[in-house]
């Protein structure tokens, strides 16, 4: 299956940022993608809207999970993005969320963000809600994708989950800020999960002032097959397979070899 990763500069406003999405979700299909994977924060960027961020979620997810629906349908690309989710049961923050779609717009998962970005001096948790529903892991083509979002990348026993529950393409849509060390940090663990996992690893971070883009795939070995750097619009194409998943985990079988497992699964 070829994967787009698509790298872009989100704006305040809703509108905008579909007009982009569209025309790279277009762009990947004409490639012959099957699945395009945007950044956190494709919907909106939470620092350029000029209402309190529940208010414009709540006023545009609905729209925007709508809008992805209907250009997977149209393209017939399976889709994942990040946005802000709220409604009336989330009256304070919103949850910071991801929505996978097929690639015939079926809504297949909607993840809430687990890990929330409590560090290097900044508190994601004053402006997001915590999401409690568990990993979540979606089908797309012949391929068992787990959803990750930023932060979550960090905490291997949360890609661990992901791979126990059957992934073996971990999909992570970030907003990683810049930073003394980040841009090495964000190299360095997209590998380690690949490479500790033996699974693929697409991943797409915004890019702008405050964020580092560096959009990359990396294989089942921890080779990186192809990488942005800090372009304000990308769309890297890749090509993933099964042989090469099949090949990793024979050669270096950790997953069966490993004696430690988390308790309750």
């Amino acid at each position: 299956m070829k994967v787009a990763v698509a790298q872009f500069e989100p704006t305040g406003t809703v509108s905008d940022n579909q007009t982009v999405i569209t025309r790279m979700t277009a762009a990947a299909a004409g490639a012959g993608a099957g699945l395009i994977v945007f950044p956190e924060e494709a919907m909106l960027s939470a620092d350029h809207v000029d209402t309190p961020l529940v208010e414009a979620a709540a006023a545009a997810w609905p729209g925007f999970v709508a809008h992805l629906s209907a250009v997977a349908r149209e393209h017939g690309v399976a889709v994942i993005a990040g946005g802000y989710e709220a409604d009336a049961t989330t009256p304070d923050l919103p949850y910071n969320s991801l929505v996978a779609v097929d690639a015939d717009g079926t809504v297949l998962a909607t993840y809430r963000k687990m890990h929330l970005y409590d560090a290097f001096s900044y508190q994601e948790s004053r402006r997001v809600l915590r999401g409690d529903a568990g990993p979540c892991v979606v089908r797309i083509g012949d391929f068992n994708v787990g959803l990750v979002n930023c932060y979550d990348i960090r905490f291997p026993e949360f890609t661990r989950t992901l791979v126990e529950m059957g992934a073996d393409l971990l999909s992570v849509s970030a907003a990683w800020v810049r930073g003394p060390l980040k841009e090495d940090h964000w190299a360095t663990l997209l590998r380690s999960r690949a490479i500790e996992n033996t699974c693929w690893v697409v991943a797409s971070s915004l890019v702008s002032d405050d964020c580092i883009g560096m959009s990359m795939t990396v294989d089942p070995l921890g080779v990186v097959r192809g990488a942005l750097g800090e372009e304000r619009e990308g769309l890297l194409l890749v090509d993933i397979d099964q042989e090469r998943l099949d090949e990793a985990r024979t050669r270096l079988p950790v997953l069966r070899n490993r004696r430690i497992f988390i308790q309750g699964r």
